[in-house]
Protein backbone atom coordinates (compact mmCIF):
# COMPACT_ATOMS: atom_id res chain seq x y z
CA UNK A 1 0.00 0.00 0.00
CA UNK A 2 1.75 3.67 -0.97
CA UNK A 3 0.92 4.92 2.37
CA UNK A 4 2.69 7.66 1.08
CA UNK A 5 0.06 8.56 -1.54
CA UNK A 6 -3.13 7.77 1.25
CA UNK A 7 -1.23 10.43 3.97
CA UNK A 8 -0.89 13.17 0.95
CA UNK A 9 -4.76 12.45 0.44
CA UNK A 10 -5.67 12.86 4.33
CA UNK A 11 -3.42 15.80 4.78
CA UNK A 12 -4.75 17.45 1.94
CA UNK A 13 -8.46 17.08 3.35
CA UNK A 14 -7.53 18.52 6.27
CA UNK A 15 -5.75 21.53 4.72
CA UNK A 16 -8.95 22.46 2.75
CA UNK A 17 -11.05 22.01 6.02
CA UNK A 18 -8.61 24.56 8.22
CA UNK A 19 -8.64 26.91 5.55
CA UNK A 20 -12.42 27.16 4.96
CA UNK A 21 -13.60 28.83 7.92
CA UNK A 22 -16.85 28.94 7.47
CA UNK A 23 -17.07 25.23 7.89
CA UNK A 24 -15.11 24.91 11.13
CA UNK A 25 -17.55 27.92 12.50
CA UNK A 26 -20.68 25.43 11.42
CA UNK A 27 -18.74 22.19 12.54
CA UNK A 28 -17.60 23.40 15.73
CA UNK A 29 -19.81 27.18 16.78
CA UNK A 30 -22.91 26.23 15.91
CA UNK A 31 -23.46 23.08 17.58
CA UNK A 32 -21.91 24.79 20.80
CA UNK A 33 -24.63 27.84 20.67
CA UNK A 34 -27.47 25.35 20.09
CA UNK A 35 -26.39 22.82 22.76
CA UNK A 36 -25.99 26.21 25.43
CA UNK A 37 -29.59 27.56 24.63
CA UNK A 38 -31.14 23.72 24.84
CA UNK A 39 -29.41 23.10 27.91
CA UNK A 40 -30.02 26.41 29.85
CA UNK A 41 -34.01 25.93 28.69
CA UNK A 42 -33.85 22.52 30.20
CA UNK A 43 -32.47 23.65 33.85
CA UNK A 44 -28.79 24.75 33.15
CA UNK A 45 -26.48 23.45 35.53
CA UNK A 46 -28.62 23.12 38.39
CA UNK A 47 -27.02 25.43 40.35
CA UNK A 48 -30.67 27.65 40.10
CA UNK A 49 -29.71 30.17 37.57
CA UNK A 50 -32.03 29.40 35.23
CA UNK A 51 -35.47 30.92 35.61
CA UNK A 52 -38.54 28.38 35.77
CA UNK A 53 -41.16 29.78 33.60
CA UNK A 54 -45.15 29.15 34.75
CA UNK A 55 -47.32 27.73 32.91
CA UNK A 56 -50.26 30.25 31.61
CA UNK A 57 -53.79 29.05 32.60
CA UNK A 58 -57.27 30.79 33.17
CA UNK A 59 -59.62 30.57 35.98
CA UNK A 60 -63.37 31.40 34.97
CA UNK A 61 -65.12 31.61 38.35
CA UNK A 62 -68.81 31.52 37.18
CA UNK A 63 -70.00 30.88 40.81
CA UNK A 64 -68.28 33.27 42.58
CA UNK A 65 -69.20 31.97 46.14
CA UNK A 66 -66.32 31.95 49.08
CA UNK A 67 -65.11 28.49 48.37
CA UNK A 68 -64.35 28.99 44.77
CA UNK A 69 -62.91 32.17 45.69
CA UNK A 70 -60.79 30.32 48.35
CA UNK A 71 -59.91 27.84 45.38
CA UNK A 72 -58.93 30.54 43.46
CA UNK A 73 -56.40 32.02 45.48
CA UNK A 74 -54.74 28.56 46.46
CA UNK A 75 -54.57 27.85 42.28
CA UNK A 76 -53.16 31.35 42.24
CA UNK A 77 -50.01 30.24 45.46
CA UNK A 78 -48.76 27.49 43.17
CA UNK A 79 -45.37 28.53 42.05
CA UNK A 80 -46.23 26.13 38.54
CA UNK A 81 -48.88 28.20 37.21
CA UNK A 82 -49.26 31.96 36.14
CA UNK A 83 -53.78 32.32 36.86
CA UNK A 84 -55.89 35.18 34.93
CA UNK A 85 -59.10 35.93 36.12
CA UNK A 86 -61.52 35.87 32.80
CA UNK A 87 -64.68 35.39 31.73
CA UNK A 88 -65.82 32.71 29.53
CA UNK A 89 -65.26 34.11 25.98
CA UNK A 90 -62.06 35.91 27.04
CA UNK A 91 -60.49 32.40 28.12
CA UNK A 92 -61.87 30.30 24.50
CA UNK A 93 -60.15 33.75 22.79
CA UNK A 94 -57.12 32.83 24.49
CA UNK A 95 -56.37 29.40 24.24
CA UNK A 96 -57.70 29.20 21.21
CA UNK A 97 -55.07 31.46 19.97
CA UNK A 98 -52.56 29.90 22.00
CA UNK A 99 -51.64 32.96 24.37
CA UNK A 100 -52.89 30.29 27.74
CA UNK A 101 -52.48 26.97 27.64
CA UNK A 102 -55.70 26.10 29.84
CA UNK A 103 -58.50 27.19 31.29
CA UNK A 104 -60.79 25.74 33.87
CA UNK A 105 -64.46 27.17 34.27
CA UNK A 106 -66.12 26.48 37.59
CA UNK A 107 -69.99 26.49 36.87
CA UNK A 108 -72.57 28.65 38.93
CA UNK A 109 -73.53 26.95 42.20
CA UNK A 110 -70.37 25.16 41.95
CA UNK A 111 -69.01 24.61 45.73
CA UNK A 112 -72.95 24.49 47.07
CA UNK A 113 -73.49 21.33 44.67
CA UNK A 114 -70.46 19.85 45.10
CA UNK A 115 -70.14 19.90 48.92
CA UNK A 116 -73.41 18.51 48.87
CA UNK A 117 -72.25 15.87 46.62
CA UNK A 118 -70.00 14.48 49.41
CA UNK A 119 -73.14 13.57 51.40
CA UNK A 120 -75.24 11.90 48.90
CA UNK A 121 -75.10 10.20 45.21
CA UNK A 122 -77.11 13.81 43.82
CA UNK A 123 -75.51 14.68 40.31
CA UNK A 124 -72.20 16.14 40.98
CA UNK A 125 -71.28 19.46 39.07
CA UNK A 126 -69.39 19.97 36.05
CA UNK A 127 -65.89 21.79 35.31
CA UNK A 128 -65.09 22.56 31.61
CA UNK A 129 -61.84 22.53 31.10
CA UNK A 130 -60.24 24.11 28.12
CA UNK A 131 -57.22 23.09 26.47
CA UNK A 132 -54.49 23.99 23.41
CA UNK A 133 -53.91 20.46 22.40
CA UNK A 134 -50.19 21.57 21.56
CA UNK A 135 -49.70 21.89 25.22
CA UNK A 136 -51.25 18.52 26.49
CA UNK A 137 -48.72 17.61 28.71
CA UNK A 138 -48.61 20.80 30.65
CA UNK A 139 -52.59 20.79 30.51
CA UNK A 140 -52.46 17.24 32.94
CA UNK A 141 -50.22 18.81 34.91
CA UNK A 142 -52.37 21.61 35.46
CA UNK A 143 -55.41 19.45 35.75
CA UNK A 144 -53.35 17.73 38.65
CA UNK A 145 -53.10 21.08 40.19
CA UNK A 146 -56.95 22.00 39.90
CA UNK A 147 -58.06 18.88 41.40
CA UNK A 148 -55.88 19.53 44.47
CA UNK A 149 -57.36 22.86 45.29
CA UNK A 150 -60.84 21.94 44.85
CA UNK A 151 -60.80 18.78 46.96
CA UNK A 152 -58.79 20.79 49.64
CA UNK A 153 -61.15 23.46 49.65
CA UNK A 154 -64.57 21.73 49.15
CA UNK A 155 -63.90 19.54 51.72
CA UNK A 156 -62.89 22.44 54.14
CA UNK A 157 -66.07 24.24 53.91
CA UNK A 158 -67.96 20.43 54.12
CA UNK A 159 -66.09 20.49 57.36
CA UNK A 160 -66.61 24.15 58.63
CA UNK A 161 -70.99 23.38 57.81
CA UNK A 162 -71.98 19.85 58.65
CA UNK A 163 -72.29 18.55 61.68
CA UNK A 164 -72.20 14.71 63.17
CA UNK A 165 -70.18 11.64 63.21
CA UNK A 166 -70.05 11.36 59.59
CA UNK A 167 -69.57 14.74 58.28
CA UNK A 168 -66.32 14.72 55.98
CA UNK A 169 -63.17 16.27 57.24
CA UNK A 170 -61.02 18.72 55.80
CA UNK A 171 -58.87 17.03 53.00
CA UNK A 172 -55.35 16.59 54.11
CA UNK A 173 -52.46 14.64 52.32
CA UNK A 174 -51.63 11.45 54.42
CA UNK A 175 -48.20 11.86 53.33
CA UNK A 176 -45.21 14.31 52.03
CA UNK A 177 -42.81 13.93 49.20
CA UNK A 178 -39.33 14.33 49.21
CA UNK A 179 -37.66 14.33 45.72
CA UNK A 180 -33.91 13.22 45.01
CA UNK A 181 -32.44 13.69 41.34
CA UNK A 182 -30.65 10.12 40.96
CA UNK A 183 -27.08 11.70 38.91
CA UNK A 184 -24.05 10.21 39.06
CA UNK A 185 -24.01 10.50 42.93
CA UNK A 186 -25.64 12.20 46.02
CA UNK A 187 -26.25 15.96 46.11
CA UNK A 188 -24.96 16.43 42.54
CA UNK A 189 -27.12 18.85 40.78
CA UNK A 190 -28.09 17.15 36.86
CA UNK A 191 -26.28 19.32 34.51
CA UNK A 192 -28.87 20.19 31.39
CA UNK A 193 -25.66 21.22 29.51
CA UNK A 194 -24.30 17.71 29.39
CA UNK A 195 -27.51 16.34 27.42
CA UNK A 196 -27.91 18.77 24.65
CA UNK A 197 -23.71 18.74 24.20
CA UNK A 198 -24.11 14.98 23.35
CA UNK A 199 -27.24 15.99 20.97
CA UNK A 200 -25.34 18.55 19.38
CA UNK A 201 -21.56 16.95 18.99
CA UNK A 202 -23.77 13.69 17.33
CA UNK A 203 -25.82 16.15 14.91
CA UNK A 204 -23.19 18.09 13.92
CA UNK A 205 -20.36 15.86 13.55
CA UNK A 206 -23.23 13.67 11.09
CA UNK A 207 -23.96 16.85 9.06
CA UNK A 208 -19.60 16.59 8.63
CA UNK A 209 -20.53 13.50 7.02
CA UNK A 210 -22.64 15.13 4.80
CA UNK A 211 -20.39 17.33 3.62
CA UNK A 212 -17.50 14.56 3.03
CA UNK A 213 -20.22 12.93 1.11
CA UNK A 214 -21.02 15.81 -0.92
CA UNK A 215 -17.26 16.97 -1.88
CA UNK A 216 -17.02 13.60 -3.68
CA UNK A 217 -20.36 13.64 -5.65
CA UNK A 218 -19.22 17.35 -6.40
CA UNK A 219 -15.44 16.55 -7.92
CA UNK A 220 -17.51 13.45 -10.43
CA UNK A 221 -19.79 16.69 -11.36
CA UNK A 222 -16.50 18.68 -12.02
CA UNK A 223 -14.38 16.41 -13.28
CA UNK A 224 -11.87 16.52 -10.80
CA UNK A 225 -12.55 12.98 -10.58
CA UNK A 226 -10.60 12.38 -13.81
CA UNK A 227 -7.75 13.40 -13.06
CA UNK A 228 -8.10 11.64 -9.32
CA UNK A 229 -7.94 8.86 -10.83
CA UNK A 230 -4.73 9.09 -13.08
CA UNK A 231 -2.93 9.66 -9.44
CA UNK A 232 -1.11 6.36 -8.45
CA UNK A 233 -3.55 5.40 -5.74
CA UNK A 234 -5.67 2.15 -5.92
CA UNK A 235 -9.40 2.63 -4.59
CA UNK A 236 -9.12 1.05 -1.59
CA UNK A 237 -5.97 3.76 -0.57
CA UNK A 238 -8.15 6.59 -1.68
CA UNK A 239 -11.26 5.28 0.27
CA UNK A 240 -9.22 4.63 2.95
CA UNK A 241 -7.97 8.32 3.03
CA UNK A 242 -10.89 9.79 2.64
CA UNK A 243 -12.42 7.72 5.63
CA UNK A 244 -9.42 8.40 7.58
CA UNK A 245 -9.68 12.27 7.20
CA UNK A 246 -13.17 12.84 7.89
CA UNK A 247 -12.66 10.91 11.24
CA UNK A 248 -10.08 12.93 11.94
CA UNK A 249 -12.50 16.03 11.43
CA UNK A 250 -15.18 14.52 13.19
CA UNK A 251 -12.65 13.63 16.24
CA UNK A 252 -11.72 17.60 16.00
CA UNK A 253 -14.82 18.74 16.64
CA UNK A 254 -16.04 16.32 19.20
CA UNK A 255 -12.84 17.53 21.13
CA UNK A 256 -13.54 21.34 20.59
CA UNK A 257 -17.75 20.73 21.74
CA UNK A 258 -16.55 18.90 24.87
CA UNK A 259 -13.80 21.50 25.63
CA UNK A 260 -16.52 24.00 25.40
CA UNK A 261 -18.54 22.24 27.18
CA UNK A 262 -16.57 20.69 30.51
CA UNK A 263 -14.44 24.48 30.56
CA UNK A 264 -17.24 27.06 30.08
CA UNK A 265 -20.75 24.83 30.86
CA UNK A 266 -19.62 22.75 33.60
CA UNK A 267 -20.08 19.22 31.75
CA UNK A 268 -18.40 17.11 33.66
CA UNK A 269 -17.14 13.02 33.06
CA UNK A 270 -18.87 11.61 36.24
CA UNK A 271 -18.92 8.09 34.78
CA UNK A 272 -15.85 6.40 32.14
CA UNK A 273 -13.55 8.73 30.28
CA UNK A 274 -12.27 5.72 28.32
CA UNK A 275 -15.97 5.51 27.30
CA UNK A 276 -16.19 8.86 26.35
CA UNK A 277 -13.31 8.34 24.35
CA UNK A 278 -14.48 5.46 22.63
CA UNK A 279 -17.58 6.71 22.12
CA UNK A 280 -16.65 9.80 20.43
CA UNK A 281 -14.45 7.55 18.26
CA UNK A 282 -17.15 5.01 17.12
CA UNK A 283 -19.07 8.18 16.40
CA UNK A 284 -16.20 9.59 14.00
CA UNK A 285 -16.17 6.78 11.95
CA UNK A 286 -19.83 6.16 11.63
CA UNK A 287 -20.00 9.76 10.42
CA UNK A 288 -17.02 9.04 7.72
CA UNK A 289 -18.62 5.86 6.81
CA UNK A 290 -21.68 7.51 6.50
CA UNK A 291 -20.46 10.16 4.51
CA UNK A 292 -18.86 7.49 2.05
CA UNK A 293 -22.33 5.88 1.85
CA UNK A 294 -23.76 8.94 0.43
CA UNK A 295 -20.91 9.04 -2.07
CA UNK A 296 -21.62 5.99 -3.63
CA UNK A 297 -25.52 5.93 -4.14
CA UNK A 298 -25.83 9.48 -4.66
CA UNK A 299 -26.56 11.12 -8.29
CA UNK A 300 -25.90 14.44 -7.68
CA UNK A 301 -24.68 16.85 -4.92
CA UNK A 302 -27.59 18.99 -4.82
CA UNK A 303 -30.36 15.80 -4.73
CA UNK A 304 -28.14 14.26 -2.23
CA UNK A 305 -27.14 16.74 0.06
CA UNK A 306 -31.63 17.35 0.47
CA UNK A 307 -32.24 13.87 1.35
CA UNK A 308 -29.18 12.94 3.51
CA UNK A 309 -29.90 16.45 5.83
CA UNK A 310 -33.54 15.21 6.34
CA UNK A 311 -32.55 11.46 7.24
CA UNK A 312 -29.99 13.39 9.60
CA UNK A 313 -32.16 15.20 11.31
CA UNK A 314 -34.89 12.47 11.58
CA UNK A 315 -32.34 10.53 13.14
CA UNK A 316 -30.97 13.06 15.46
CA UNK A 317 -34.84 13.37 16.76
CA UNK A 318 -35.57 10.22 17.05
CA UNK A 319 -32.46 9.50 18.85
CA UNK A 320 -33.88 12.00 21.43
CA UNK A 321 -30.80 14.60 20.83
CA UNK A 322 -33.48 17.42 20.76
CA UNK A 323 -36.27 16.44 22.82
CA UNK A 324 -36.40 13.83 26.02
CA UNK A 325 -37.62 10.83 24.39
CA UNK A 326 -40.35 9.72 26.65
CA UNK A 327 -42.64 12.52 24.71
CA UNK A 328 -42.71 9.74 21.82
CA UNK A 329 -45.56 7.40 21.29
CA UNK A 330 -45.26 4.04 22.52
CA UNK A 331 -44.28 2.43 19.40
CA UNK A 332 -41.46 5.22 18.46
CA UNK A 333 -39.57 5.19 21.87
CA UNK A 334 -39.47 1.39 20.89
CA UNK A 335 -38.20 1.99 17.11
CA UNK A 336 -35.77 4.97 18.29
CA UNK A 337 -33.67 1.74 19.75
CA UNK A 338 -33.19 0.87 16.49
CA UNK A 339 -31.17 3.95 15.11
CA UNK A 340 -27.54 4.66 16.18
CA UNK A 341 -28.30 8.21 17.44
CA UNK A 342 -30.07 6.87 19.96
CA UNK A 343 -27.39 5.12 21.65
CA UNK A 344 -25.17 7.64 21.00
CA UNK A 345 -26.85 10.28 22.87
CA UNK A 346 -27.54 7.23 25.92
CA UNK A 347 -23.57 6.49 25.51
CA UNK A 348 -22.51 10.01 26.14
CA UNK A 349 -25.16 10.93 28.65
CA UNK A 350 -24.05 7.86 30.54
CA UNK A 351 -20.18 8.32 31.11
CA UNK A 352 -21.25 12.04 31.69
CA UNK A 353 -23.71 13.08 33.94
CA UNK A 354 -25.02 9.74 34.50
CA UNK A 355 -21.68 8.76 35.92
CA UNK A 356 -21.80 4.88 34.79
CA UNK A 357 -18.42 3.43 34.18
CA UNK A 358 -17.65 1.76 30.80
CA UNK A 359 -19.63 -1.12 30.36
CA UNK A 360 -22.32 1.11 30.05
CA UNK A 361 -20.81 2.62 26.83
CA UNK A 362 -19.65 -0.92 25.09
CA UNK A 363 -23.25 -1.52 23.61
CA UNK A 364 -22.91 1.89 22.11
CA UNK A 365 -19.90 1.74 20.89
CA UNK A 366 -20.61 -1.64 19.44
CA UNK A 367 -24.02 -0.53 17.70
CA UNK A 368 -22.01 2.84 16.35
CA UNK A 369 -19.24 0.57 14.87
CA UNK A 370 -21.90 -2.45 13.29
CA UNK A 371 -23.57 0.57 11.58
CA UNK A 372 -20.32 2.16 10.48
CA UNK A 373 -19.06 -1.30 9.01
CA UNK A 374 -22.55 -1.84 7.10
CA UNK A 375 -22.40 1.67 5.83
CA UNK A 376 -18.58 1.48 4.72
CA UNK A 377 -19.62 -2.33 3.07
CA UNK A 378 -22.62 -0.54 1.09
CA UNK A 379 -19.94 2.25 0.07
CA UNK A 380 -17.33 -0.37 -1.12
CA UNK A 381 -20.10 -2.29 -2.99
CA UNK A 382 -21.77 0.73 -4.59
CA UNK A 383 -18.65 3.02 -5.50
CA UNK A 384 -17.15 3.16 -9.19
CA UNK A 385 -13.91 3.74 -9.09
CA UNK A 386 -14.22 3.96 -12.81
CA UNK A 387 -17.35 7.04 -13.36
Amino acid sequence: MNLTAVWALIRNDLRIFSTDRRAMIIGVLVPISIAAFFGYVFGGNGKGSADVAKIPIALVNEDRSEVSLAIAADLDRDTLVSVQSLDRSQAQRLVRAGKIQLAAILPPDFAANATAALYNDQERPQVEILIDPSQAMSARVVEGLLVRSIVREITRAAARSASGQNAPREFIVPYTVSTTQMTSGDNVPYNGYAHSFAGMATQFILLTGIDAGIVLLLMRERGIWQRMRAAPISQAQFLLARTAATMLIGIFQFVLIYAVAIGVFGVRIKGSALGLVGLGMALCFMNSAFGLMLASVGRSAAATRGIAVLVTLLLVMIGGAWVPSFVFPRWLQQASLGVPTRWAVDGLDAVTWRGQGLTAALAPIAVLGTTAIICLGIAIWRFRWEK
